[in-house]
């Protein structure tokens, strides 16, 4: 926005409006002595709450003259409103900033900082409360103001969440090998495709941005877009959660189908097999790969996305390992019947995984595709977890807001005298 300097020099003398804000850097020797942390809070949080807008750092709200900032403390003002963005509201908004070098009529050279904020897909407090713009000023939002704005922003209750708009992305964000093989060789422009298939969508101002599922599938790092739509996996050593007993960790991230293949890979390196020889070589996995293979396309698929910064967890220990995906279970599915039902919560991920073919796991994973959508993932589970260990994995819901799995650790094989151990 605003990318002409002439046109942003001809819109600061306008003045405010409902999509812009304009704020003088005042300094007390290197330090921003005003506007105060928490005014900035709020005013990022008015603008997220509504449309979107712009906060020019380094303008005289009143006057509209063009004040700068000194280059050499440029770096403390991003800083500085960063910091603000992510520590001082709930939940975090993600702002983008540009830094601006003006050239005013009497020649001078103005250095700026444009902040923009986008719409969210969530509502933000600010340490003065729930503001929205109204105009060029922001104001408290009054309690059917709020209600009205949570119903909206909780779109995932009513609308498919993964078929929302990601504010503030644009369809270059996206990868061109990864969406093309959603083309299907069609003769149609892709970005006609791509908006019928809805991984593209158009905002409330008609702009054409990435849905949810477009951006998970279709990015490369859809994380940097929503916060913790990664895997945190760990595997330790023994069987508590101890950092001290780390011995691999890795923060998996990628699209969809990428994080995945890597968290198999992580079991792999970290999946104990032991083997034994009656007369030829049998080995015995710690884990089930199929299992924990379901497992991941489950929580990835199934996972709630509208919880703001909540990852999947996948924790590996010597008699267990353990999968959290943020959310509860879909629709009316409780944990007794899941096994025998198949419902989703995030319709069009799955569809979309359902056409990405499996290629590193061809002689482990009985699956040609990622989702199959037949409701055998669960069953599946089980019956790996119990031909290995002997026992059903257990399935639990956290606080109605986060659901785990847990496999218990394969059976040593019997001691053999014909040889045998650690594969």
């Amino acid at each position: 926005m605003y990318e002409n300097p002439e046109d942003l020099i001809r819109r600061i003398q306008l003045g405010e409006d409902s999509t812009l804000e304009l704020k003088e850097i005042r300094w007390k020797g290197k330090r921003i002595a005003g506007p105060g942390r928490n005014e900035l809070a709020d005013e990022i949080c008015a603008f997220a709450n509504s449309r979107g807008g712009t906060i020019l750092l380094g303008v005289d709200d009143k006057t509209k003259d063009i004040t700068g900032i000194p280059l050499e403390l440029l770096d403390i003002v991003e800083n500085f409103i960063i910091e603000i963005a992510q520590d001082s509201i709930h939940p975090p908004v993600l702002i983008n900033t540009v830094k601006r070098e003006l050239i005013l009529n009497t020649g001078d050279h103005k250095i700026i900082l444009q902040v923009e904020v986008p719409r969210s897909l969530f509502v933000h407090k600010s340490p003065g409360g729930y503001f929205h713009r109204h105009g060029s000023s922001k104001r408290e939002m009054s309690p059917d103001l709020l209600a009205r704005l949570f119903q909206q922003r909780s779109q995932a209750r009513i609308i498919r969440f993964d078929e929302q708009v990601v504010p503030g992305m644009t369809p270059d964000d996206l990868d061109p090998s990864l969406w093309q093989r959603f083309l299907h060789k069609a003769v149609q422009e892709p970005s006609e495709i791509l908006l019928k298939r809805n991984i593209l969508v158009r905002d409330d101002t008609g702009a054409i941005r990435p849905s949810v599922a477009g951006t998970l599938l279709c990015s490369r790092m859809p994380h940097q877009f929503l916060t913790g739509a990664y895997i945190e996996a760990v595997c330790y050593r023994g069987i508590h959660r101890d950092a001290n007993e780390q011995i691999d960790a890795r923060k998996i991230t990628g699209p969809l189908d990428v994080q995945i293949d890597d968290a198999i890979h992580f079991l792999r390196r970290n999946n104990q097999v032991m083997a034994k020889k009656i007369p030829y070589r049998i080995d015995y996995p710690t884990f089930s790969e199929i299992a924990v293979f379901e497992a991941i396309v489950n929580a990835v698929a199934h996972r709630d996305y509208s919880i703001y910064g909540s990852k999947i967890r996948f924790f590996i220990f010597d008699d267990r390992l353990e999968i959290y995906s943020p959310g509860s279970l879909p629709n009316t599915i409780s944990i007794d019947t899941l096994p025998y039902r198949q419902i989703t919560r995030n319709e069009l991920i799955t569809s979309l995984l359902s056409e990405i073919p499996v290629k590193g796991f061809s002689s482990s994973i009985p699956r040609s595709h990622y989702m199959e959508k037949r409701g055998e993932g669960i069953p599946l589970i089980i019956s790996e977890c119990l031909n290995l260990s002997g026992r059903e994995p257990e399935f639990r819901l956290l606080d109605d807001s986060e659901f785990m799995i847990t496999m218990f650790a394969g059976k040593k094989p019997d001691s053999d005298p014909s040889g045998g151990g650690t594969g």
